[in-house]
């Protein structure tokens, strides 16, 4: 494949994830007041979009809570900041077995299952511009946890989102997820202009080898934009190889802590390293505005 930079890159800032990484950083957000002022200093810094989770205000725990996305919501809104809001939907898939010995019953106290209309009713009640889908099921990381789509649960929610006049942004973390997103769209359950996230380096879907990378991006249609990121310590790498392949950019405190080696950092610091690294290459960062002409957005 001829490189094909992008010229015109937005920057995707995932804020606080539902990962265990509270306790190994000051600066994650926790409650619904910090999600937000995190989002809105990250949109200051350069982000056109904000991904956000929510966490138990109590115990900083990844949470469902629908009053806490409509606060997040509401507080990102009520800013004189614009930026395009994204709220996970990939909650409520979350299988836990009992162990290598006995599988069953479940680990009830971690597994968090639930229907589609439920794991799509704060999309409903908030109407983000932006929600996520996980296109796929896979081992994630250690012991006995699978993240859990199955077919029939991707295509409804797709269905919902879709119904909802909410853009579905496709999460693929391995080949086979960008497969079924491909098949979403020949079924008329995503539509055009399709929104994907490649994400790259997760235990244990796709690594963030540029091998693999690569055969990930010469899959996605010419028609579909695509951003790109990775977790750890090339996460602040990431964002040249995303450009330089054609896409854009996602960097947050979800996927890493850190702006370079023993530096903690806040979501802005790493959204403006994104964007200084990028227009150094010769992009230009674009704001919320074009993000939304581009895909065709409905800012509420």
């Amino acid at each position: 494949m001829p490189l094909s930079m992008n010229r015109d890159v937005f920057i995707t800032c995932a804020v606080t994830g539902a990962g265990d990484t509270v306790g190994k950083s000051a600066h994650v957000p926790v409650t619904p007041q910090q999600i937000a002022a995190s989002a809105i200093d990250a949109a200051r810094a350069g982000a056109a979009i904000v991904h956000c989770h929510v966490r138990d205000p109590q115990t900083g725990a990844a949470s469902r809570r629908i009053d806490l996305y409509r606060e997040v919501t509401d507080r990102i809104r009520a800013s004189e900041v614009d930026v395009v809001l994204n709220l996970t939907a990939g909650m409520g898939g979350d299988l836990v077995f009992g162990g290598v010995e006995s599988p069953f019953p479940l680990n009830a106290a971690a597994t968090d299952m639930a229907g589609a209309t439920e794991r799509v009713a704060h999309v409903a009640e908030c109407l983000p511009e932006i929600c996520t889908l996980d296109c796929g099921t896979m081992n994630f990381s250690l012991g006995d946890y699978v993240m859990t789509n199955t077919p029939a649960m991707l295509r409804e929610m797709a269905r919902q989102m879709t119904a909802l006049g909410v853009r579905p942004e496709i999460e693929a973390f391995d080949t086979g997820h960008l497969w079924f997103a491909k098949q979403l769209a020949e079924e008329g359950l995503i539509e055009d202009p399709v929104l994907i996230q490649l994400c790259m380096g997760i235990p244990w879907g796709a690594p963030d080898d540029l091998n693999t990378y690569m055969a990930m991006v010469n899959n996605v249609p010419a028609s579909w934009t695509f951003s790109a990121f990775s977790i750890g310590r090339n996460a602040m790498a990431y964002p040249a190889a995303a450009v330089l392949a054609g896409g854009n950019v996602r960097v947050g405190l979800e996927d890493n802590l850190y702006a370079g080696k023993g530096q903690l950092a806040t979501n802005a610091q790493l959204v403006e390293k994104a964007a200084t690294l990028v227009t150094n290459m010769g992009a230009r960062i674009i704001g919320p505005a074009e993000v939304r002409e581009k895909l065709k957005l409905v800012k509420r």
